[in-house]
């Protein structure tokens, strides 16, 4: 499984919009095949910060959500809107019991 983590911090002036294309942008991506999971939350201790959480089942369908243009779209629209460059990470990970 490939977690994927990222955030963007938007400009006051663009944080509805950057709040609107994000919500978008994860409803579209839940519909993509193997994506597991895929979210995007405000942080409590920066609210102009929007964090992502995505889950993909393999490197494959992480390459193909980078290519779909929405996507591309979607990464473009944010960079015009954000107070500075979106930050990604990816993380091979596999489950755990507890």
């Amino acid at each position: 499984m490939i977690l994927v983590t990222g955030s963007v911090r938007a400009r006051p002036d663009s944080l509805d919009e950057v709040l609107r294309l994000s919500q978008e942008h994860v409803a579209r991506s839940r519909m993509e095949p193997g994506c597991i999971s895929h979210a995007v939350h405000v942080d409590c201790e920066d609210p102009l910060r929007l964090v992502f959480v995505e889950c993909w089942t393999d490197m494959a369908a992480l390459r193909a959500h980078f290519v779909v243009p929405e996507s591309r779209a979607f990464g473009k629209a944010l960079a015009t809107l954000a107070a500075s460059p979106p930050d990604l990470q990816l993380y091979e990970a596999s489950e755990v019991a507890p």
